[in-house]
This record gives C-alpha cells, sequence and structure tokens, in this order.
C-alpha cells in the first residue's frame, strides 16, 4: 500500500470481538485500514491490539473513532445494550450489524439508526470465522442501496458481497434460511450418526459416508434441474422422480428404526409429519416439494 492509499483508508470501528470479530478486524488491518475495537470484555481485544487495532477505552470513543462501525454481537439487544449510551456519537455514522436476530428486529433497529441520523445496512456471513475473507466467503447484505454501495470496498474485504434489496430485513431472511438449513443438516448428522452408532459403527467411520451424501443432496435436488426453484414458484410438482407417498414411507421407516434404537424422535417425526400431512391433503402423487405447502399454512 502506497502512503497515499495509506491516508485514504476508511477507519473501520469493529464492535463485538468474538471469533468472528477479531476475524475481520485482521482482514481490515492486514488491507491497510486503521482498526478501533471494543468489546465488553477488554482481554478479549489483545490479540487484536497485537496485530495494530487500537482498542476503545467505551462504546462512545469506539464509535467516534470510524465513519463505518461494524457489530459482531449475539443479537440485536446486545447492539441496543452497547450503543444506547453512545447514541449521541452515532450521527453521519454507517452502522454495519452483522449480528444474527429475527427480519423484524432488524428492520426496528434500522428505524432506531435512522431516528439517531446514523445508516443502517444489515449483513449476514456465511462462512465461519476462518473462512472469512477467503475465496469462499459471501457476505448477505440489505439496505439502501447508496450506503451499501459506498461501503463496498470495505465489506468486499470480507467476503463476496450479495446485495439482496433495500429492505433492511431481507439479509436477515436469507441469514435465517440459510441457516435453517444449515442447522437441520447438522441435526439430521447427528441423529444418522446416532443410529448408526446404536449398530456398533463409531462415528469415525460413520462420518465420512453421511457428509459424502450431504455434499451430493445439491446434484439430487436438482435432478437435471438447472433451478428447482421455478418449478416451486409456478406451484409445480411432478411427481416422476420420487413422490410425497414414497418420501413419506421412507420417514415411517426412520422413525420405526429410531424407535427401536431408544433415540429422540423429535426431528424424524417432524419430517414425518410435513409427508403425512401433505397425504392427508390428496399430494401423494406429487414430487415430494409439495411438502412446502404445509409449511406455508401449518394450520
Amino acid at each position: 500500500m502506497n502512503e497515499h492509499e495509506k491516508r485514504s483508508a476508511q477507519h473501520v470501528t469493529v464492535i463485538g470481538l468474538g471469533p468472528m470479530g477479531q476475524a475481520m478486524t485482521r482482514i481490515l488491518l492486514a488491507a491497510g485500514h486503521p482498526v478501533t475495537v471494543w468489546n465488553r470484555t477488554a482481554r478479549r481485544a489483545d490479540s487484536s491490539v497485537a496485530e495494530g487495532a487500537v482498542l476503545a477505552a467505551t462504546p462512545t470513543e469506539a464509535v467516534g473513532a470510524g465513519d463505518l462501525v461494524i457489530l459482531s454481537l449475539t443479537d440485536y439487544q446486545a447492539m441496543y445494550d452497547v450503543l444506547d449510551g453512545a447514541a449521541g456519537s452515532l450521527a453521519g455514522r454507517t452502522l454495519v450489524n452483522l449480528s444474527s436476530d429475527t427480519p423484524e428486529r432488524t428492520r426496528e433497529a434500522a428505524t432506531w439508526a435512522a431516528g439517531h441520523g446514523a445508516a443502517f445496512l444489515t449483513g449476514g456471513v456465511m462462512v465461519p470465522a476462518p473462512m472469512v475473507g477467503t475465496e469462499a466467503a459471501y457476505v448477505y447484505c440489505s439496505g439502501r442501496k447508496e450506503v451499501w454501495e459506498s461501503h463496498l470496498a470495505v465489506l468486499s474485504l470480507l467476503g463476496r458481497p450479495k446485495y439482496l434489496g433495500e429492505d433492511p430485513g431481507l439479509a436477515q431472511m436469507m441469514y435465517q434460511a440459510q441457516l435453517a438449513v444449515f442447522l437441520t443438516t447438522l441435526s439430521g448428522l447427528m441423529h444418522a450418526t446416532a443410529m448408526l452408532g446404536a449398530a456398533g459403527m463409531q462415528a469415525e467411520e460413520a462420518l465420512p459416508e453421511l457428509l459424502s451424501f450431504v455434499d451430493s443432496i445439491g446434484a439430487i435436488t436438482r435432478a437435471g434441474e438447472e433451478n428447482p426453484g421455478t418449478a416451486l414458484d409456478a406451484g409445480e410438482h411432478p411427481g416422476d422422480l420420487s413422490t410425497v407417498t414414497m418420501m413419506g414411507a421412507t420417514s415411517d421407516h426412520i422413525v420405526e428404526t429410531s424407535t427401536s434404537l431408544g433415540l429422540d424422535l423429535a426431528l424424524p417425526l417432524a419430517v414425518q409429519a410435513h409427508y403425512r400431512r401433505a397425504i392427508r391433503d390428496g399430494h401423494g402423487s406429487d414430487n415430494w416439494t409439495r411438502i412446502i405447502d404445509g409449511m406455508r399454512e401449518p394450520g
């Protein structure tokens, strides 16, 4: 980085120094950005300070140091807990909240920030901390487009930015949707591992086989279609490859097997309920995707 770039590098504040906050700070510093950090437990800033960050004594001092303030906290309530006392310093700043919460709380936070004269972007980093800043990283963002564009150079350092639109709740919605897939898959992996373990197979042997199958699910779901969502949007559920009845029978077998093994039934019963609802509604011959109707109208 030349002297001009050093002088023009944007000063960024990072509030929240869990693994994600520390990783982002490290990447921003490596790119030549001055970074001020604050964390409720100050000792968590030690490694960031050793790498060149400046530790602020208070949230007010931290907010005042950077035009761009990145929040990496437990949830949105934590943002209020930290920043309510620093609200007088928010005017003219941009808050980028990368914390997890509900879309509605995200929209409320955008209104709160605007009330204090601050711009607001919602973000979701879709990789674990060690992968931030790598080619595999991507970040969903939503909020006013001109605000997003003005900070695109910095946000791009964290991962490939994917802008979803003006509604600040959209990035949070996508984040939660991605995590719904992620957490359900993790629970499925552990349930399957427990099933095999009950049959005497160690996790060391079982998990590689199960993970290999997880890797293939995308290709199985597409099954020759470039975008299976197109049929869903059209309300089409052709049952030429798999049907609700077939998949429902499989879910019955999983419940029976899990019962015989004495395992927790919460997950397999939930899956079974989706197929039983679709069959009850007369869609047994449709593709398995028909279970989305019961999710959309659970009553």
